[in-house]
């Protein structure tokens, strides 16, 4: 992981309940031409046992600001980091990036049983 994702116990663990961020300034290089690319990440997921605390989600997305990456692999790798670090019943990252040669992109990646 570039950066440490901190957590926090759920505080109703009990409870199914949604949880949605959106990172609307995120940015990596694209592997080829080391240009920035800009993406809006949107995660939303079931808590499990623990929750992603904020400011270090932060950090973590800005640290992509200088990794060459594809966007498939990008949004990938951040799912997987965060079910790493939080152990979500289910969760989905979202990027959707700002068009490049009159295409825009949007990858979806899924942890989970979609029916929480």
């Amino acid at each position: 992981m570039p950066q440490t994702l901190a957590t926090f116990p759920n505080p109703h663990p009990t409870r199914d309940y949604h949880i949605e961020h959106q990172a609307q300034e995120f940015t990596s290089l694209c592997p080829m031409t080391g240009q920035p690319d800009f993406a809006t990440i949107m995660i939303r997921y079931v808590p499990g046992p623990t929750c992603i605390e904020l400011k270090s989600l932060k950090l973590y997305l800005q640290s992509f600001r200088s990794k060459g990456i594809f966007y498939e692999d990008v949004t990938n790798e951040i799912l997987n980091d965060l079910v790493a670090a939080c152990s979500p019943k289910w969760m989905v990252v979202e990027s959707r990036w700002s068009v490049r040669g009159g295409i825009q992109s949007v990858i979806t990646a899924e942890h989970g049983d979609r029916k929480q």
